[in-house]
């Protein structure tokens, strides 16, 4: 194999949330370093030629054919998705089934199709995100027999009958079935989670996957799932941001260049849809608001929500300003540069690009210590070592229990006090986010990772075939 890959990669969208952020930057990155970098999208929105749009259109015939086609052309206007989703219907009316029956729709022909999108045949197959309606799951088997196949979870949806995260249910453990919440995204009609997992598992039992997950929460969920069976490989490798672009900047300068008072103490927070993302925890984060304002003495205190449109807010004497979601990297920089904190209250979260990119631009963190943020946030300590063991010369913020909006107030208001404690949490998250959240580290990690699956797998490969010579046997059953 020549020392530059041909690498593809697949996901939902070319550009949207966290995980379409890390697949683009990684697709990007790849490409800058001389590789073949290929990103299949359900959705494309640039002119990119390298970003191939996966068309389920291909390979069909009559009926499913014509309507997909329109599918695809549909997609580029149809902002809300409402009539992408009936066109899709059409082209797989047995979709229609499915969902009335709570089954995960896995009718996307395109998915067999993927390995012949590039132009030049991939040497590895990298896998983000599948749920989003664009892929079937039941291919895994088919495409990890015929090309290393790594898989990066980016969420819990590959463990569970349905849901991206399941709160406090451990059901995803032992089956799922009486799922106590069929609403969490990707929701179901009807609870037939019990066999969506058993589907899940019976795929998985035929595919070999290498699996990567961004913090060791979730890995550790992994290993204790129906998912297990099918690594053969995994690997923890942090996400990692453009330090070029996330990194510090003159706090006065950006703040006039955004419309900020010069001298007031701004709060941040960012997500996409704020106050209703099932996610996040808004409200928490609003009683804490509103505690500090009450009692901190200060008529200046402004909260900027980053990625929601709405009316400002007032709160004593607080202020809490919305601002759309800003799709530019270095837009996006501009509002953790001009923050004093960085404010993240979640009540499940995986490893939030948003807590990488405060850090990387000097913005100390306050946030709740769920999911992989502890990994991600070395908090200042206090009496509860469980979440904060950090001090202040390697702190680079604070952690708080969830759902608790006195405590992310007391913390808040530490900081806020205390100039010096935050001036050094601020160098220390600049260096910290440099030696472990890099882009370029996180770029490096899965490239080496690639050469040594690709050559275990031509291994494995030259094995396989002197054993079917040998003795005519199947490629199923020398795996079995």
């Amino acid at each position: 194999m020549a020392d530059k890959l041909h690498i593809l990669q697949v996901n939902t969208n070319e550009i949207s949330g966290g995980a379409q952020k890390v697949a683009h930057n990684l697709f990007r990155s790849y490409r800058a370093r001389g590789h073949a970098s290929w990103l299949a999208v359900s959705y494309k929105v640039s002119d990119d030629p390298d970003v191939l749009p996966i068309r389920h259109s291909t390979g069909q015939r009559g009926w499913s054919r014509a309507w997909w086609s329109i599918h695809a052309r549909c997609q580029l206007w149809d902002l809300d998705g409402r009539l992408s989703r009936r066109i899709r219907i059409l082209a797989e009316p047995g979709a229609l089934i499915d969902y009335f029956q709570g089954v995960e729709n896995f009718r996307y022909p395109g998915t067999w199709h993927i390995l012949n999108f590039p132009p030049q045949a991939p040497d590895i197959l990298h896998c983000h995100n599948l749920h989003g309606n664009y892929f079937d799951l039941r291919a895994l088997p088919w495409l990890s027999e015929r090309v290393p196949t790594v898989l990066t979870l980016h969420d819990a949806w590959p463990l569970s009958g349905h849901c991206a995260h399941s709160m406090d249910c451990e059901r995803w453990r032992s089956g799922c079935g009486e799922c106590p919440d069929l609403t969490i995204y990707p929701a179901l009609r009807k609870d037939s989670t019990a066999y969506n997992w058993q589907r899940k598992r019976e795929i998985y039992q035929r595919s070999r996957l290498c699996i990567a997950t961004p913090c060791r929460w979730l890995m550790q969920k992994v290993e204790a799932s129906m998912l297990a069976p099918a690594v053969t490989g995994s690997r923890v490798i942090p996400n990692g941001v453009d330090m070029n672009v996330f990194c510090p900047a003159d706090q006065q300068r950006v703040r006039t260049i955004l419309g900020f008072p010069e001298k007031a103490r701004i709060l941040l927070f960012t997500a996409n849809g704020i106050r209703a993302n099932i996610w996040k925890d808004y409200n928490t984060l609003r009683s804490a608001i509103e505690r500090i304002a009450a009692t901190m003495d200060t008529s200046n205190l402004l909260f900027v929500a980053l990625g929601e449109d709405g009316v400002t807010e007032r709160l004593g004497k607080a202020e809490i300003r919305f601002v759309p979601y800003r799709k530019e990297a270095e837009a996006v920089a501009r509002y953790y540069q001009a923050a004093d904190l960085y404010i993240h209250a979640a009540r499940v979260d995986t490893f939030p690009n948003t807590i990488l990119e405060a850090l990387a631009c000097g913005t100390p963190v306050v946030a709740t210590a769920v999911g992989g943020i502890p990994e991600q946030v070395k908090g200042l300590g206090t009496m509860d070592r469980a979440l904060n063991s950090y001090g202040p010369e390697a702190a680079t913020g604070c952690l708080t229990a969830p759902g608790s909006a006195e405590s992310l107030a007391v913390r808040i208001q530490e900081l806020l006090k205390n100039d010096a404690l935050r001036i050094q949490m601020s160098a220390n998250a600049v260096t910290d986010a440099q030696m472990r959240f890099s882009l370029e580290r996180q770029t490096q990690a899965y490239l080496d990772w690639y050469l040594e699956i690709c050559g275990v797998f031509k291994e494995n490969g030259a094995r396989l075939k002197q054993i079917q010579d040998g003795k005519n046997i199947s490629i199923d059953d020398s795996f079995a």
